[in-house]
């Protein structure tokens, strides 16, 4: 990062300097990340019962926002650039565009394999392949104006860059924006898991339906249903959420059982005095 941004001051390139900013987020993603995931393996207390896993989704909407930002003072300066083009020095703009890549696919082979299992890193690894992506860019632009002398390559390259910034962070903003507003993960059918609770024996209503995500990989769900005549709550609850867990993986289910409603509503007429008179059925 430190050499991209004296290579793009010496060399006039707004791509290099555009790609040490990304490396910038890159590393507050990368801290945040660490300290966040040490935040989420505290154990739950009885202030916060479910530990601090969300500390790592909070993370992520964090770097999300900072992409985002990232993006847009690339843009702002390569539309500048594009109107008043300035020289560019591109052997050295290219050789350290190249080095760079090579540190990013490094970085990005690090993070592969734990990005799967975790949104925080996922996050982290976004940044990371989104600014190799931009080294790459960089490249291109070095290529032009080294054998061209196109120096327009530079901002319009820049915008490139800044698009795969945004890109980035439009997803990780997207995934992380889902579980703080406690919508149902994406890969759960809201309504088909309303019809496998209906399906199950004894149950005959179900009402109050939530599923939500406390954190990556821990989805939840409650509900509250209502019994057939001669049915046992704890055996319907028992059933459902053995179903639930069977059908769509859900370990962490909270069904509560009601009562049926009466068979008849008994009407009461009542005197002046309030005494009753007689009952219809």
């Amino acid at each position: 990062m430190v050499v991209e941004v004296g290579v793009g001051v010496y060399a006039n390139s707004l791509a290099l300097i555009a790609d040490a900013g990304h490396m910038l987020a890159d590393a507050g993603a990368l801290a945040l990340a660490l300290v966040a995931s040490r935040f989420a393996e505290r154990p739950r207390t009885q202030r916060t019962t479910y530990g601090l896993r969300r500390a790592e989704v909070l993370a992520a909407f964090v770097n999300g926002m900072a992409l985002a930002g990232v993006a847009v003072l690339i843009v702002k300066e390569a539309v500048e650039r594009w109107l008043e083009p300035v020289v560019v020095v591109g052997t050295p703009m290219l050789l350290t565009a190249a080095a760079g890549l090579v540190v990013n696919l490094g970085v990005a082979l690090l993070l592969l394999r734990s990005q799967k299992s975790s949104i925080n890193v996922r996050a982290a690894f976004a940044h990371v392949l989104s600014d190799a992506l931009g080294s790459c860019a960089a490249i291109l632009a070095g290529l032009a104006v080294v054998f061209f002398g196109w120096y327009r390559a530079d901002p319009v390259l820049s915008i490139a860059i800044a698009l795969l910034v945004a890109y980035s962070g439009y997803r990780v903003l997207r995934e992380t924006s889902g579980i703080l507003l406690e919508s149902a993960p994406p890969h759960l059918d809201v309504g088909a898991i309303e019809r496998t609770i209906l399906d199950c024996k004894g149950v005959a209503e179900v009402h109050d339906l939530h599923v939500w995500r406390i954190s990556d990989r821990f989805d939840t769900l409650t509900a509250h249903v209502v019994l057939e005549r001669g049915s046992h709550g704890t055996d319907v609850c028992r059933a459902v959420a053995e179903r639930l867990e069977r059908d769509y993986g859900l370990d962490h289910v909270t069904i509560q059982p009601e009562a049926p409603p009466p068979d008849e509503l008994v009407r009461v007429r009542r005197s002046r005095d309030g005494a009753p008179l007689s009952r219809a059925g």
